[in-house]
């Protein structure tokens, strides 16, 4: 993608961002920050005027938005659900340390950091029920997709 590709009235480029619906918004927004190094970006609400939040998240340079579930808007958080549709990855240099990170912010190991399809990976469940995968790509990445490929079934390698 070059210079000509199409940008916003902000002069961004389009992109996509999750949007994390949580009970206690509040208490999400100072636990992404406690386990992931997670820096605001925009916040509006969350205070002693107005409890429920929406706020903007960024960890390194992705970013990610967070609010008080609102049934009423069809915004569900994972504990109304009963689990959570989707899964979040952070792709960090230290995935060992910041999943120790994570767990002494209160979230729960789900399987700890190992090697796996050439990434070293781990995941945590965060206190709100969302599923967060700890990463770093242990190849180049994205890797040349014909050297990638695998074989059909009964394919020939």
């Amino acid at each position: 993608m070059g210079e000509s590709e199409p940008r916003s009235r902000t002069g961004k480029r389009p992109g996509v961002q999750a949007q994390l619906s949580v009970r206690r918004g509040r208490a999400a927004v100072e636990f992404y920050k406690a386990a992931f190094g997670a820096t605001e970006l925009f916040r509006f609400g969350g205070d002693d005027t107005n409890e429920e939040i929406v706020a903007q998240l960024a960890v390194g340079d992705g970013a990610f938005w967070v609010e008080d579930e609102s049934p009423d808007h069809h915004n569900f958080s994972p504990q109304s659900l009963g689990g959570a549709t989707e899964r979040m990855l952070v792709i960090v240099d230290d995935p060992r340390g910041v999943m120790e990170q994570a767990k002494a912010a209160g979230a729960t190991e789900i399987y700890p950091v190992a090697e796996e399809h050439g990434w070293l990976l781990g995941r945590v469940a965060d206190p709100f029920g969302h599923h967060w995968e700890i990463a770093r790509p242990l190849i180049e990445w994205p890797p040349d997709r014909a050297a990638a490929r695998q074989p059909e079934v009964g394919e020939q390698a």
